[in-house]
């Protein structure tokens, strides 16, 4: 049917002033008085509600009143009595879709906890339709920002037959029903699809490695999968992933890089999604608008891990995990490191070899690898970061020492016989950088349909 977007009209008023429109869109909330009725109508284009003044006399609402009934108006934009915004005098309202008094969204405001029970409908509140909309600037500026700077956007695959991070967490796949029975694990994966096992990856990294040597600088962005048990609320087993991979490109090179980064689409959402940010600020993270531009304005912090360990230590603060020496940090260093030491962005960079992944370049001292994590405040990492082993033989030593499959890595391997280079990479987690420029504090709530340990809608 041919209407109009609500948004269209909040962004050229004058332009619509006087004329005739047709909108669409779902009822909000209503009232009427003994003459008049007014509905604030949302088509999901604008976060801002349009008002529509029914007149009675000419008028008759009934379920057309209704909350979350669908509706098509065509009437004229006239100003508000204010003169502050428009409105639209009605002069027909067609009910398209109605909705009966047990729909879950009323007048009152729901906690984030029972939005959660409703995922297929919470996408009409102001919170929703708020961060779905900065999800989509965001998710733009990221392409936006690797286009503009030669980088070639690749797909690598959803089904792997490694596990990139060497964890062990991966959500397998197979054809096979839960109740056929075979003599040995070996019979079972010879007789399923691909003749082996084969899982969800949890990461494009290697394959976009494998591009990035022939193609420079490539990105990935997708999906990505992993059947970690943590409950909590950065962690979901569904989650879109940011992953470029540089060749030619060093350690701080790709730090700078990562800033440039986070501090671009930072500035693409104050810019685009200023009404969004300012609902935020007042329900959910005050000052918000000014921790983001002030994040766009800073330089981020570089920090040895050795360093970051020293300040903890010496904190006398009461950790609830001693930090140490060879151990990660837990997310309360992450957030006093960033929030209270240093009150901005912080890269740590040469972590202990032990508890980083198998990938990374090892450092001369043969204790640390060439990685860094990007901590925020209020969030802790929200980008893992490393330059890439290129040395053949010590990353078939670091996979040996991880007991994985070397057949699994025979390709990535391979990438260090011919023609290896000194390249970088990292990962950015998109629900997590949405957390930080949203201020809502639950990884749940920043997804269409999360998908965490026990719930699966």
């Amino acid at each position: 049917m041919k209407h109009i977007d609500i948004a269209e009209i909040f962004k050229n008023e004058k332009q619509y002033l006087g004329k005739t429109v047709t909108v669409c869109g779902w009822v909000r909330t209503s009232r009427e008085s003994k003459n008049v009725a007014f509905i604030e109508l949302n088509d999901g284009t604008s976060l801002k509600h349009i008002q529509i003044v029914a007149d009675k006399a000419v008028l008759t609402l009934n379920k057309e009143l209704a909350l979350g009934a669908s509706l098509m108006v065509n009437g004229t934009v006239v100003p508000t009595q204010n003169n502050t915004r428009v409105e639209i005098n009605a002069a027909a309202v067609t009910l398209l879709g109605e909705c009966p008094p047990e729909y879950p969204l009323q007048k009152k405001r729901h906690t984030m906890d029972f939005l959660r029970t409703i995922p297929h409908l919470r996408v009409r509140t102001n919170t929703f339709n708020a961060m779905l909309r900065v999800r989509s600037v965001l998710s733009a500026a990221i392409n936006k920002y690797f286009c503009d700077n030669n980088y070639v956007y690749v797909h690598t695959p959803i089904i792997t037959g490694s596990d990139c991070e060497g964890a062990g967490e991966v959500f397998r796949v197979s054809i096979h029903e839960w109740k056929t029975a075979f003599a040995t694990e070996k019979d079972y994966y010879d007789a399923d699809f691909f003749g082996q096992r084969a899982g969800l990856t949890v990461s494009g990294q290697l394959e976009g490695e494998v591009a990035a040597m022939g193609l420079g600088k490539i990105y990935t962005f997708g999906p990505t999968f992993r059947a970690e048990k943590s409950n909590t609320t950065r962690h979901a087993a569904e989650f879109w992933q940011i992953e470029p991979e540089v060749a030619f490109c060093e350690l701080f090179d790709i730090i700078a890089i990562a800033e440039e980064l986070i501090k671009y689409i930072i500035s693409a959402v104050l810019k685009g999604c200023r009404t969004e940010l300012e609902f935020f600020e007042a329900h959910f993270e005050a000052d918000l608008v000014k921790k983001l531009t002030d994040v766009v304005g800073s330089s981020f912090e570089i920090l040895e891990y050795e360093k970051a360990v020293e300040i903890l230590q010496k904190s006398g603060k009461p950790f609830v995990f001693e930090p140490k020496w060879g151990e990660d940090l837990a997310t309360e260093h992450e957030r006093y490191i960033t929030e209270e030491v240093f009150k901005k962005p912080v890269f740590v960079i040469n972590y202990p070899k032990k508890i980083k992944s198998f990938y990374m370049k090892q450092n001369d001292d043969g204790m640390t690898v060439a990685a860094t994590d990007l901590l925020v405040p209020g969030i802790g990492e929200i980008i893992g970061c490393s330059q890439r082993e290129a040395d053949y033989d010590k990353l078939l030593e670091a996979i040996k020492e991880r007991g994985m499959n070397v057949e699994q890595y025979k390709h990535y391997l391979e990438l260090r016989q011919f023609g290896s280079c000194p390249h970088s990479g990292f990962g950015l987690g998109l629900e997590r950088i949405l957390l930080y420029v949203t201020g809502l504090g639950n990884i749940r709530d920043v997804q269409l349909y999360p998908r965490t340990v026990g719930d699966l809608r």
